[in-house]
């Protein structure tokens, strides 16, 4: 008799082991959060929010272009062909008349008496702009403050009623797979909701400094720029601005401004019409495999500084080329990406601290964060522009990162990135490539690398003399 009791048992047994597994899972902190079902509808939470979100038409004015005899006089063309550039055929040459271009955008309403956040490139130079809104009331929008290197832009109207409006959302508290919607304009089809995930956070596009996009795969396309991305409490974590695509339309790669980034610069465009942010004078880099493993390392998480700027407060405070800043007031840079946007939100005046790690141990600084000037503003555009033009990114040779990569050269520039398709890829260049002259002559910094390239026009040539695995060489490049 006891054999077939221990074998009715056994599935009671089993049974109730399943039961409290299964409890103990769904008691642990996230595991029952993450197992819930998605919502059943989007339907409701459309339904509040859809009037708070407007359609945004704007004119542009777009200057015709110089027809042949505006650019050359008579005497310039041979006479033997000055009769095929004669009058025209229809008798008096006809004037070139200036155009009217249309675009598409949204926006979100962020207050009752009609303040409204859009896209920077929705309204930029833009001649009218135009504010529908749900209920098919139209108004004229001014611009209140536009801030290029975030993509930000306040309107306000002058609404005859007070608006619905959305609350902005905490986006640190965001997730990679929560549920968000997104409701716009695309392609003039007004009051569009779509719905997704949060597909990654701290993204870059490399289009600026200040870039820590929210990723989704809720759809975007054109004229959804400016628009909101809610989460499923109602609030706005996100205004969309990007889509990654190869077509031009949504292939579920679509990116948005973090809210908290965006209330920071709304506020500041209400109150003074510009953003005013932090400097704290270095030039940065990631920090790879290789670098932590040669810097001791435990991971390879924050910036690694190759340069600080003369008289900067990173200069004042002491930090020095080869220090990884890891920490910065207490937030841990886990990307590069992420230090300039902490940076920059810090009030001007403020003490940050500043976790270092040098030589294999953690150093912690004060630094007084100063305000970004124009001159800065302006250096690190010309940097872009390079960037852009040559597809190559540089950086000082520091003695850590010889050090680190092998190298017994005192000076000289190293390639930190080259842009896929770019000229120098196409001639061969390559991440860790130390360049030492160009145009034949020598370069010992990025400072003196930017003044030989920075007269480099499209398709002219430049030559390089790279120094790859102890060996030398010239490479010739061609600009597209």
């Amino acid at each position: 008799m006891i054999a077939p009791l221990l074998t009715r048992r056994r599935p009671v047994s089993a049974f109730l082991t399943l039961l409290l597994i299964g409890l103990f899972l769904a008691t642990m902190p996230g595991i029952g959060k993450a197992a819930s079902s998605p919502p059943e509808t989007f339907a409701d939470l459309a339904e509040k929010l859809s009037p708070t979100v407007v359609n945004i038409y704007t004119t542009q004015t777009v200057k015709a272009s110089r027809s042949f005899h505006d650019m050359f006089n008579d005497q310039d063309i041979p006479e033997p062909f000055r009769h095929f550039f004669g009058p025209s055929p229809f008798g008096q040459e006809q004037p070139q008349q200036d155009q009217k271009r249309t675009s598409l955008g949204s926006g979100v309403i962020i207050s009752k008496d009609g303040y409204i956040v859009t896209n920077n490139h929705v309204v930029e130079n833009a001649d009218t702009i135009n504010v529908r809104l749900t209920n098919f009331e139209e108004y004229d929008a001014k611009v209140i403050g536009r801030d290029p290197k975030s993509d930000l832009a306040l309107l306000k109207i002058a609404p005859k009623n007070g608006l619905p409006v959305t609350a902005f959302g905490d986006s640190e508290k965001l997730r990679v797979g929560d549920w968000v919607m997104a409701i716009g304009n695309p392609f003039g089809f007004e009051q569009t909701v779509t719905a997704g995930i949060v597909s990654g956070k701290g993204r870059s596009l490399g289009s600026g400094p200040y870039e820590n996009f929210i990723q989704t795969d809720a759809s975007i396309n054109p004229g959804n720029s400016g628009g909101p991305l809610f989460n499923l409490k109602g609030e706005m974590i996100g205004i969309n601005t990007a889509i990654y695509s190869r077509s031009g339309g949504n292939i579920g790669i679509g990116f948005a401004i973090p809210a908290n980034m965006a209330k920071n610069v709304v506020s500041q465009l209400k109150e003074h019409g510009a953003v005013v942010r932090g400097w704290l004078g270095v030039m940065i880099q990631p920090v790879t495999p290789e670098l932590a493993a040669q810097f001791k390392m435990e991971r390879p998480i924050g910036a690694l500084v190759g340069e600080v700027t003369p008289g900067s407060p990173a200069d004042k405070a002491g930090v020095k080329p080869g220090d990884v800043i890891v920490e910065f007031n207490g937030k841990e840079i886990s990307q590069v990406s992420t230090l300039p946007n902490l940076v920059a939100d810090t009030p001007v005046g403020s003490k940050a601290e500043v976790t270092l790690f040098r030589k294999g141990a953690l150093k912690k600084l004060p630094i007084i964060i100063a305000k970004l000037n124009e001159e800065q503003v302006a250096s690190a555009e010309s940097t872009d522009a390079l960037s852009k033009n040559l597809g190559l990114g540089v950086q000082d040779l520091t003695p850590e990162l010889a050090a680190a990569l092998g190298i017994t050269d005192k000076h000289g520039v190293l390639v930190t990135g080259v842009e896929p398709n770019s000229p120098v890829a196409y001639a061969g260049l390559r991440k860790g490539d130390l360049i030492l002259e160009v145009n034949q002559k020598p370069v010992r910094d990025v400072k003196a690398f930017l003044n030989e390239t920075k007269g480099l026009k499209s398709k002219s040539t430049v030559s390089f003399f790279v120094k790859r695995d102890g060996r030398t060489r010239f490479v010739g490049i061609k600009l597209k």
